[in-house]
């Protein structure tokens, strides 16, 4: 029987979550993407906190009205590196929390890594 979007996005996101995990000095960098909103969070996995969050209906993202999903994705990332980056955030480990490294999830990468951080 064939696997729902849901069931392979959350397979394959099992799957790279064996893998990674995020310190102190180097976080998890963990995006969701809705239909509407993308998300970030910088999470420590040993202390299972969440460092810093930053999300597309942050004031400074929402105040520049309606803009298309790259785009928003893009300032998303551009902010999440900027704050990062006040915390003493460098280095990351990059979760795309199983989603297809396209669109949203690369645009939001690729602002990040202009912004500074490096994974």
């Amino acid at each position: 029987m064939a696997l729902t979007k849901q069931e392979r996005r959350i397979r394959i996101k099992r799957r790279i979550r064996k893998q990674l995990k995020g310190t102190a000095t180097k976080p998890r960098m963990s995006v969701f993407r809705s239909n509407k909103q993308i998300y970030v969070q910088f999470i420590d996995d040993l202390e299972g906190k969440t460092l810093l969050s930053v999300c597309s209906r942050n004031k400074d993202v929402a105040e520049k009205g309606n803009l298309a999903k790259i785009e928003q994705a893009k300032l998303v990332g551009q902010l999440a590196s900027k704050k990062a980056l006040e915390q003493g955030i460098t280095e990351v480990v990059f979760d795309r929390n199983g989603c297809l490294y396209h669109g949203r999830v690369k645009s939001l990468a690729e602002a990040a890594r202009e912004g500074g951080l490096k994974f």
